[in-house]
């Protein structure tokens, strides 16, 4: 097996229920928290594409006029 070239099983074991557990609290906190996500960030991620795209334009803009 390729992963244990890498981990040991003990790793293995520990990094498949980390990655369970994370993901779980994760949606949890999600779930908890969704009545304030609504509420405090209502366009969040239409800004967030906005000025994101606009920093990504001025960033290529810049790396044409002034090369590389």
């Amino acid at each position: 097996m390729f992963l244990n070239a890498f981990f040991s099983t003990g790793r293995i074991i520990f990094i498949i229920f980390f990655v369970i557990a994370f993901t779980t609290l994760i949606v949890w906190s999600y779930r908890k928290d969704i009545k304030n996500h609504e509420r405090y960030y209502k366009n969040a991620g239409k800004n967030v594409l906005i000025y994101g795209g606009i920093i990504i334009a001025i960033f290529i803009a810049i790396r044409i006029l002034f090369g590389n």
